[in-house]
């Protein structure tokens, strides 16, 4: 069956060739595919027909991208994330025009999904606004068996290797898209080192995570764990209250020095991502000390969340996607952002220094109807990063989005195909 009436415009993707590769796929249906390039990084990994390079100032954009949706009769935006300012702008004046927005964001559940939503993600998700009564109303009538949380990331290694290609054909093409800037404050060259100096600094790194996560294991003493984010994504610049990742850090480490008990830990663990832009270690040292909790704080760079989830008493994060790996283990978890998973059933409201003092476990039935849910609807088995990622993402998305509902509405009105299950090689 062809879809010729459909015509996609794609704007920025995840790094590597995956917005690229769901195209081809969309055109074997009919439709028509095109995509708007800001950078070189973009033309680069968009070979082939469809291209349209946009070399304007940014205040140009809304008016560029308005011609380009009225010039080329588009019906559906394709965006990865919609909170950088190009998709933003881009999302408004699509809902105007009626066009359906198609929105792809790392998994809500990972590390083996990937999220597939329409309108918008993260904050601005439909999540936000179903309650939990309303989700168990919708799978009343469906029955998954849910698979375990996977202990690791999945393609770390291919997403930091795109990352580091995708930035440094961006700086060689800064000539050519003299206009380009990107969404973070960084430059593309310093994003560009960023990417390379994590990337050759992995053997490193190993070994000093190993080593810090050997001597909490070992150490015998209750600990509590907060999980870190980047400063610069978007769910902590955009959906959450503080202005940096040291006001978090404050907070937590105040909270922690009124209200946990004098044996307990505390334990800082990085993002898998974390590039050093931001001085974690000096500043958790520097915080710690200042609070008389030198030798109860620690710091883990990065690695499997797994390992010291399994052994916590709670978790804290603002609205790291992780923290669904905490409730799944059914570990009391404290937010402070917008998150989509943040609802009552299972989330603490309580003052940080009385959670780390006594805190309350989460609703656990709730909580795997919730995942229930989310599996059945906006959770997609694959990733963006690796070849075997997404080749499994592609046996379902192309579907879903030639859907004429979201997947939530789909499942609620009992419309909702089959979805297919996670099997884990190991």
């Amino acid at each position: 069956m062809t879809h010729p009436a459909r015509r996609f415009l794609f704007l920025q993707g995840p790094h590597g060739p995956w917005f690229h590769r769901l195209a081809w796929f969309l055109r074997l249906t009919g439709a028509e595919v095109r995509r708007v390039g800001f950078n070189l990084g973009d033309r680069v990994f968009w070979p082939g027909r469809g291209y349209i390079a946009f070399k304007g100032n940014h205040d140009q954009w809304p008016d560029t991208c308005a011609g380009l949706m009225a010039q080329h009769d588009i019906t559906d935006l394709v965006v990865y994330g919609d909170t950088r300012p190009i998709h933003s702008q881009a999302i408004t004046l699509a809902k105007a025009r009626g066009i359906t927005v198609h929105v792809f964001e790392e998994g809500y559940l990972r590390p083996y999904w990937v999220t597939y939503e329409r309108s918008g993600s993260n904050g601005h998700s439909r999540l936000m606004d179903l309650s939990v009564p309303q989700m168990q109303a919708a799978l009343a009538k469906v029955d998954l068996d849910l698979p375990e949380v996977p202990a690791t990331w999945g393609d770390m290694r291919e997403h930091m290797f795109w990352g580091a290609l995708y930035h440094g054909f961006v700086a060689l093409g800064s000539r050519v898209y003299r206009n380009f800037r990107p969404h973070r404050a960084l430059s593309v060259g310093q994003e560009f080192q960023l990417y390379l100096w994590r990337f050759l600094l992995m053997p490193v790194h190993r070994w000093e995570r190993r080593l810090a996560t050997f001597r909490i294991r070992r150490g015998g003493f209750p600990y509590h764990l907060a999980i870190l984010q980047l400063e610069h994504d978007a769910s902590f610049r955009d959906h959450s209250p503080f202005a940096s990742m040291t006001d978090f850090l404050k907070v937590v480490i105040e909270g922690f020095a009124r209200g946990a008990p004098s044996h307990h830990h505390l334990v800082f663990k990085a993002h898998p991502l974390e590039d050093g832009r931001v001085p974690l270690l000096p500043t958790i040292r520097r915080l710690a000390a200042e609070q008389g909790l030198a030798n109860r704080v620690h710091f883990v760079r990065g690695g499997k969340l797994a390992q010291l989830l399994n052994d916590a008493r709670s978790a804290v994060t603002v609205n790291s996607t992780a923290g669904q790996q905490a409730l799944w283990r059914g570990l009391p978890l404290r937010t402070f952002g917008d998150a989509v998973y943040a609802k009552p059933e299972f989330v603490s409201s309580q003052p940080l220094h009385e959670f780390f003092a006594a805190p309350q476990r989460p609703d656990t039935r709730a909580y795997r109807d919730y995942r229930h849910f989310l599996l059945e609807t906006s959770q997609l088995v694959g990733g963006f990063y690796s070849s075997r990622g997404r080749r499994r993402l592609l046996r379902q998305v192309v579907d879903l989005m030639l859907s004429a509902e979201d997947p939530y509405l789909a499942l609620t009105s009992g419309k909702a195909a089959p979805r297919q299950q996670l099997r884990l090689v190991r």
